[in-house]
């Protein structure tokens, strides 16, 4: 066997700069770029249109990079431990390297490839490439039985003073493999996914982060909260592909703020945003610990608590008709874009969970197969926060009231408006409890087509499930 060559196998690190797998596999070799489109990722992305065309948009962005350096990405299309195997012994590589993934039965795949390969001879290293910082550094500081952080808080006190690490390696890294043969690149058509010019890839996304930091960057504290403003950084589909290193998103964010000169408003808002970095490394950590939880609660407590599977007003919240605005407006601006402003998803989560008291996974589900970004493992983490069985540690779940949200951060009711046409002439006072207020507007918005009225009595959904929750709690404590 042929010295002097490594496979690295894309899976969801599909950039060049700052990459930890390539920087593994450079230092043993010549690197073998390698994409494997194996049948639970195709299924994957046929789950999400638009979630395909963003894929196929960055693997093309990604092979365009790597012509740049003189080589391409060699695809190939199978069970990712039978191509790796083919392709080490086409190439004459020795091994393969890979990004650890977090997802559902992400770790046992890994581990499963790994034996494959190694039982065949071949080297197999896998790193963590997705995270800032990895889960076994913040794990070295807890004093716990090795199984991570519960809490967010202790770990964001770890989590900052931790460093991150630069892999850039420009002259170590090397490509080979341009005498492979490569099947064609993955195309939005071979997922069931329209044609749509998406703007993806490494360019796109260092583009999307320099463009934050030079105009909302500032702001972000107060324009997270506000749906309108429309101030957050919106790279969550980026480092869900791992388009842009997220060490490379929270260097740039301390260098920052160890500017002095920097006033204290923005300061505070950089302080902000670097938390949302490490909450987003708080719930791969979790996912990595304690992979069981894609299906079951985090809190054992919980697990024996019964949501509901279905409820009347269940298509209405998801088509976005709950004649609760700022849930509907959440829920259509999601269909009509793949995302969703953070604050008001939490809203509308908080929503199906108590007010409807249906079970959270439905939710979960439901938005994966909406969303651009592909990152199951921060979806359970947060739906799990959202619905009182994971990671928050509050003694109750906290219930959003929608109106009163809405009141808060859309009072002019430019976010609602925005998505929900049939709101437009209406004034802000009359979108909820319209019929007491106005017996001519209710016959007028009765018209079909028109905006409908809430399908549920917020006050009374939630005083039942918290009883509800109560008399759980305390039957498990006796």
């Amino acid at each position: 066997m042929a010295e002097g060559r490594f496979l690295y196998s894309f899976e969801r690190d599909l950039r060049l700069e700052d990459h930890a797998g390539l920087h593994a596999a450079a230092s043993r070799g010549a690197v073998v770029p390698l994409l494997v489109v194996d049948p639970a990722r195709a299924s994957r992305l046929a789950r999400s249109p638009r979630r395909a065309s963003y894929f196929c948009a960055a693997v093309k962005a990604l092979d365009r990079d790597l012509r740049d350096r003189g080589s391409r990405l060699i695809v190939r299309r199978g069970p990712a431990g039978e191509v790796l195997k083919a392709v080490a012994a086409e190439s004459g590589a020795t091994g393969a390297a890979w990004s650890i993934g977090y997802g559902a039965n992400a770790a046992a795949t890994s581990e499963r490839v790994q034996s494959e390969l190694e039982e065949a001879g071949y080297e197999a290293v896998t790193v963590h490439d997705a995270p800032a910082v990895p889960p076994d550094e913040t794990a070295e500081a807890h004093s716990g039985a090795g199984d991570g952080y519960r809490a967010f808080a202790p770990y964001f006190e770890v989590w900052r003073e931790l460093p991150v690490v630069s892999h850039e390696h420009p002259l170590l890294l090397r490509f080979a493999g341009d005498d492979l043969a490569s099947e064609a690149l993955p195309s939005p058509g071979e997922f069931a996914a329209g044609s749509a010019s998406v703007k993806a890839g490494a360019a796109a996304a260092r583009e999307a982060f320099d463009r934050f930091l030079r105009d909302d960057a500032a702001h972000y504290a107060e324009a997270a909260l506000l749906p309108a403003e429309d101030g957050t950084s919106r790279m969550s589909a980026h480092l869900s592909f791992g388009t842009i290193s997220s060490r490379s998103m929270v260097a740039a964010i301390r260098e920052r703020m160890r500017d002095a000169s920097r006033p204290a408003h923005e300061r505070a808002s950089l302080r902000s945003f670097l938390r949302a970095l490490a909450r987003r490394d708080f719930l791969l950590q979790l996912a990595w610990f304690h992979p069981r939880t894609f299906d079951e609660p985090l809190q054992e407590k919980m697990r024996e608590f019964s949501f509901a599977q279905s409820h009347p007003a269940l298509e209405a919240w998801r088509k976005g008709a709950t004649g609760f605005p700022l849930v509907d407006a959440g829920i259509r601006q999601l269909r009509d874009t793949g995302w969703m402003h953070p604050h008001v998803r939490a809203i509308a989560a908080s929503f199906l969970c108590f007010d409807l008291g249906v079970d959270w996974r439905i939710g979960r589900d439901e938005w994966d197969a909406l969303l651009v970004e592909d990152d199951d493992a921060l979806a359970t983490g947060n739906w799990q926060w959202i619905a009182g069985v994971g990671a928050d540690m509050a003694q109750y779940p906290r219930i959003y009231n929608p109106e009163r949200q809405r009141r808060r951060i859309d009072a002019d009711g430019r976010y609602v408006r925005r998505w929900i046409p049939e709101l437009e002439r209406v004034p802000v006072a009359y979108w909820n409890d319209r019929a007491s207020r106005s017996r001519q507007l209710a016959l007028e918005l009765s018209v079909p087509g028109a905006y409908p009225q809430a399908v549920i009595d917020h006050g009374e959904a939630a005083r039942a499930f918290l009883a509800r929750y109560r008399a759980f709690i305390t039957k498990g404590s006796l």
